[in-house]
């Protein structure tokens, strides 16, 4: 893996060693790898690889060191979803939900909320689903949520959820506020008090239980919601300032870059061992071109990513709220990482024939990939948002939610 990224001081944390956190998942990666078939054929990460992953704390990683999380940077992030995804696509998933809902969590709840959920020494775990698919009805010091929510994934290994749902205004219709928009909330409650349903039997992350579940009159308190599409940091304003999607796109981007790598070292370790005669793989001229065309590609998106993420960084080190083009240039780098991986994974499976065909690592990083490219935060809309943004069509717009929309 490429060496840790270094930052000014004064922003981020301090009181965890990033190096020693890189260090324990080179550790844990024989691990992560020999239980990578038994998680994916359980539907959920299995005992060895939950165990190996709980000292990294992944749901705390953002957190603010006031509450006992790491307040590490987004390019630390990235690195660390990244490495854990190199050995294990379901185990790197998992990391990057918990991690990216724990900061959403820490980042837009009261104080009151906060301290339940992170202080005293708590390690509480976040996992759930950002589409409203369920309500939430107003009652004596909270609401009472009812719905159903798909792709819950990493909940089996979570402690609580992280529910969107729209306001019900009185009647069981959705609340607007005064510009005409429904109004959502986030809503959090313990696992236990939710309906787990299972609905996992997909194509590839099979090992991310990222199942159905449900809920039937919830008490929510108050203090354990907030307005999941115009949510106001409550501390650290300018990382924060990110949002629920800024802070999702870490996530997604760095399981994108993980999946890739490994997808073509495995390509290049099996296109060695086929050399020795005319005819082999490893003796292809076209082969080793594709192969270094790949190579690029793949190397390029991440140093694009990087580059991005690095401005983003200087920004809020010098205490500016991140841009409108931040946000822009933060949504196609996620993208285009997806896009280099996808082609890579289709190359890799292609070029590789039998090997690639059967079970294995090349097989499952495949499919892992086609699924995460699959994932609504890639999906087509907000690119092209991204280009008129950037091409100027659209330039008088900001970032709500994944919608690029007129200023109020």
């Amino acid at each position: 893996m490429n060496a840790p990224l270094k930052h000014s001081a004064g922003y981020w944390g301090t009181k965890t060693n990033f190096a020693s956190l890189l260090e324990h998942i080179s550790k844990i990666g024989p691990v992560l790898e020999e239980n990578a078939v038994a998680t994916e054929k359980l539907g959920k990460l299995n005992e060895p690889t939950f165990e190996a992953l709980k000292p990294l704390r992944m749901s705390h990683i953002f957190a603010t060191e006031e509450l006992g999380g790491a307040q590490l940077s987004p390019t630390q992030g990235l690195q660390l979803i990244e490495a854990i995804t190199y050995h294990s696509g379901a185990a790197g998933w998992v990391s990057m939900v918990h991690a990216c809902i724990g900061a959403m969590s820490a980042a837009f709840l009261p104080d009151t909320a906060i301290s339940r959920l992170f202080g005293g020494g708590t390690d509480n775990r976040f996992s759930g689903q950002g589409t409203p698919t369920g309500m939430l009805k107003k009652v004596d010091g909270g609401y009472l949520l009812n719905g159903k929510w798909s792709y819950a994934s990493g909940i089996h290994h979570a402690t609580f959820t992280h529910t969107a749902a729209l306001l019900d205004d009185g009647n069981g219709h959705p609340a607007k506020d005064e510009n005409g928009n429904v109004v959502v909330l986030c809503a959090h409650a313990p696992v236990g008090e939710h309906g787990l349903l299972g609905n996992w039997s997909v194509l590839g992350l099979q090992g991310t239980g990222s199942i159905d579940y449900d809920a039937k009159d919830v008490f929510i308190a108050d203090d354990m919601v907030f307005p999941i599409m115009t949510a106001e940091p409550q501390r650290q304003k300018e990382f924060f300032s990110l949002g629920v999607v800024g802070l999702a796109a870490i996530g997604h981007s760095g399981w994108a870059i993980g999946a890739s790598r490994r997808m073509l070292d495995e390509m290049a370790k099996f296109a060695v061992t086929k050399t020795g005669r005319a005819g082999m793989l490893g003796e292809s001229d076209k082969f080793w071109f594709d192969y270094g065309r790949a190579e690029a590609r793949v190397r390029a998106t991440r140093a694009f990513l990087f580059e991005v993420w690095r401005e983003v960084e200087a920004s809020i080190e010098a205490g500016k709220r991140v841009s409108t083009r931040q946000i822009t240039l933060v949504h196609l780098a996620k993208s285009e990482v997806h896009e280099a991986g996808v082609d890579a994974c289709h190359f890799v499976y292609r070029a590789a024939g039998g090997a690639s065909l059967r079970d294995g690592i090349m097989q499952r990083t495949y499919r892992e990939m086609l699924v995460a490219a699959n994932h609504f935060t890639i999906n087509t809309n907000i690119v092209g948002a991204a280009g008129r943004e950037i091409g100027g069509l659209w330039s008088d717009r900001v970032w709500q939610f994944y919608d690029l929309v007129e200023k109020k």
